[in-house]
């Protein structure tokens, strides 16, 4: 979202906070809008139970504060944002807050709700000192479908109310399988998250990837060959920008790995290839009593639970292929994980247009205000959505980009394809809109979208293109404009013809006031002389 708009919104609440002097109820609502409206984005972590959701965000954030257990804290809606001390608050039901004490056991943190059920609170905010949080808000949510119906509603009501916007600007959607419900879910928050617009603001995830092909070595092959195959899906396809496959106990594993593990990795992979193997072959081999091995077998169980089979068996293959150091292992198992795509496809999604998600939440916010408690004065608001929701293009790119994944833009195959890089499909940097490459000098940079400007301006001039066509068109030009803008890409104006200006005031033929008089004169003359001789001409002759 440009500056000018980031502006206006502010304006806009500058203007309710006027409109609604005295009434304090709103007052506070519009004082919480205009925090949302300045805090990092918030991504929610959502989900069918046991999907996976607490282990990627313990991934996400490089350290093992999220609980992965099955206790009463993973029903709770819990959020993590920066803070430069630890700090963990617990919001219960009634109003109240209460500070959680900090304790740590093997490296995980522990929540201790002091005796309270899930049902007594409303949600728990962590703070914590994490580089990857000054950025990004990320929201741990209970799995849906759950066995426990409230636990299930207390997403439901969180993510996708039935009478406000969503709380969440957008989300990573986890799945083992496409079910009806994650179909359900998705178009619901898209509903509740962008408004009328039908943006999407989600990613899905299949998660759980190793366990596709049943631990074995090439299991993620398997899983992203699922997941090509759910993009294509004609329901999910308008839902969601992408569906990545993540290994999530791998990249919790990877992202928080000991120099300990490291060394236990390297002694299985020591082995010989027959030991190696019969001692890998299942996770219950894996832990049985073994002379093949120095490593005990509580180490062993440690392992299993900490990395999996398929974690176990990649490791050590990719110590065999020659990595020789911890911190190498740690990079190689995250990158075969899949977190590294996930985390570039909300870098290059979600990140820019972090302001506008948010401000549009905001807007939808303050437009429920309006029918809620309508008074006088408020014109200025009205104007003020309006003016936004037609100035918020990035929205209408999304809106554009769920049509193109899921019926397809009006356009032919080819510039159906552009406009959908164009729209930022794949990342909405100039270079990736344009499809040139990243490293690409300023000047063909600038020629690039000024030639894409004009080929897009005659397919806009189409006097046969449908409506449907034209708009997207227009679409296309107005996110073609921007790059032209922010990348200074202008054309040399044409030179002057060449026009010799005479020396003072006078005709085409540079001739002065006095010369141009004295050849009046002359021509007046003249033509009274022929008058004069044609009426002798025309006298009878005897007359």
């Amino acid at each position: 979202m440009s500056a000018s708009v980031l502006s206006e919104t502010e304006d806009l609440l500058r203007t309710a906070r006027a409109a609604y002097a005295g009434d304090r109820e709103s007052l506070a609502l519009i004082d919480q809008l205009e925090t949302r409206l300045h805090e990092p984005l918030r991504l929610a972590v959502a989900g069918m139970v046991k999907a996976g959701k607490s282990t990627l965000l313990n991934a996400l954030l490089g350290e093992r504060i999220a609980a992965t257990d099955t206790g009463e804290c993973t029903r709770v809606v819990t959020w993590y944002r920066y803070s430069a001390t630890p700090m963990i608050t617990m919001h219960l039901r009634n109003g109240h807050v209460e500070r959680m004490p900090i304790r740590r056991e093997h490296g995980r943190l522990l929540f201790d709700l002091g005796g309270r059920t899930a049902e007594e609170i409303e949600w728990i905010d962590v703070g914590w000192p994490l580089d990857g949080l000054a950025s990004l808000i990320l929201i741990d949510t209970p799995g849906i479908a759950s066995l426990s119906a409230d636990a299930s509603a207390r997403t439901m009501r969180f993510l996708t109310p039935e009478d406000a916007p969503s709380s969440a600007d957008a989300v990573v959607y986890l799945m083992r399988h496409l079910h009806g419900s994650d179909v359900k879910f998705l178009e619901a928050f898209r509903d509740t998250a962008a408004g009328a617009a039908q943006s999407v603001c989600a990613v899905a995830v299949l998660s759980r990837s190793d366990e596709v092909g049943s631990g074995r070595i090439d299991s993620l092959l398997s899983a992203r060959r699922v997941a090509q195959r759910y993009e294509r899906d004609g329901d999910l396809a308008a839902l969601a920008l992408g569906v990545v496959p993540v290994a999530g106990l791998l990249a919790e594993g990877a992202r928080t790995l000991r120099e300990s593990e490291y060394i236990a990795f390297r002694e299985l992979a020591g082995l010989a290839r027959d030991d190696r193997e019969r001692l890998l072959v299942s996770a219950d081999r894996f832990t049985r009593s073994s002379e093949a091995t120095g490593l005990s077998i509580a180490v062993r169980e440690e392992l299993l639970e900490r990395f999996g089979i398929f974690g176990v068996r990649l490791a050590t293959a990719i110590i065999r292929g020659g990595v020789a150091s911890s911190s190498d292992l740690s990079d190689a198992m995250v990158q075969q994980s899949g977190l590294i795509e996930l985390q570039d496809l909300v870098h290059t999604q979600f990140h820019p247009r972090a302001q506008t998600l948010k401000a549009r939440g905001v807007v939808l916010q303050l437009e429920m205000l309006l029918r809620r408690a309508p008074r006088t004065g408020t014109d200025g608001i009205r104007a003020g959505i309006e003016r936004f929701t037609a100035s918020a293009h990035m929205l209408t790119e999304l809106s554009l980009l769920a049509e193109a994944r899921s019926s397809g833009l009006p356009l032919a195959t080819e510039a159906a394809a552009d406009a959908e890089r164009i729209l930022g499909g794949q990342g909405v940097a100039a270079c990736a809109r344009l499809g040139i490459d990243d490293d690409a000098p300023a000047a063909a940079v600038c020629d690039s979208v000024l030639t894409q400007i004009d080929r897009w301006r005659v397919l806009s001039a189409d006097p046969v293109a449908e409506r449907a066509a034209l708009a997207v068109c227009a679409a296309v030009l107005r996110s073609l404009s921007e790059i032209a803008s922010d990348v200074g890409a202008t054309r040399p104006l044409l030179p002057a013809p060449d026009i010799d200006a005479p020396a003072g005031p006078g005709d085409a033929t540079g001739k002065d006031a006095a010369e141009q008089s004295q050849e009046h004169q002359r021509g007046l003359r003249r033509k009274k002389w022929l008058k004069r001789a044609a009426l002798g001409a025309e006298r009878h002759p005897l007359g």
